[in-house]
């Protein structure tokens, strides 16, 4: 993906993030739920979205999570990552969303969002960069700014993260510190 084809209104709305927040089922991960032996949730993360998240982190984008279930794995992820806000078990995601605003000092329109199901829909339709993946609910992909083309738990959070770098003019210094 490059910035010349990308609309651009959508360059422009990437642009503007200062806050990017992840949804993590279906988003960060393929949605699947798998119960070990004895009852343990697993969820598998791609390390692609993990780079993704801290090359955003490293250009000075605040990152969050927001995300209905509670996890012990979500927390060790986003530990792992240097995510500072973390929401889980979180069914109001909006008041999550603006209480996150105003700890951080932004507007909606400073914010991105990527979620997949109609929980998501209070945040996509207030934040200034709404995003979704292929796999996600009908509803929610007919209401964003931006369809990633990788599945969840697939690289669709670094697509997103790598558009908004190169909205930003970003992206190819940080390439560039790996090219030498």
């Amino acid at each position: 993906m490059h910035a010349d084809t990308i609309q651009p209104e959508l360059m422009a709305r990437a642009r503007a993030v200062r806050l990017m927040i992840f949804d993590v089922d279906g988003v960060l991960t393929d949605g699947s739920l798998h119960y070990g032996p004895d009852g343990e949730l697993i969820k598998t993360f791609n390390v692609l979205d993990g780079l993704g998240i801290k090359l955003l982190q490293q250009a000075g984008i605040a990152t969050a999570i927001i995300t209905a279930r509670k996890s012990a794995n979500v927390a060790r992820r986003a530990a792992d990552l240097g995510i500072a806000h973390l929401y889980q078990g979180v069914h109001d995601k909006f008041a999550a969303f603006n209480e996150l605003l105003l700890q951080l000092g932004i507007g909606p329109e400073a914010a991105g969002f990527i979620g997949d199901d109609i929980i998501d829909l209070p945040i996509l339709r207030r934040a200034g960069f709404a995003a979704s993946v292929p796999n996600g609910h009908p509803e929610v992909r007919s209401r964003v700014h931006y369809v990633t083309s990788a599945g969840g738990g697939k690289g669709a959070a670094r697509e997103t993260c790598d558009l908004i770098l190169r909205a930003q003019g970003r992206y190819e210094d940080i390439l560039s510190a790996y090219l030498q």
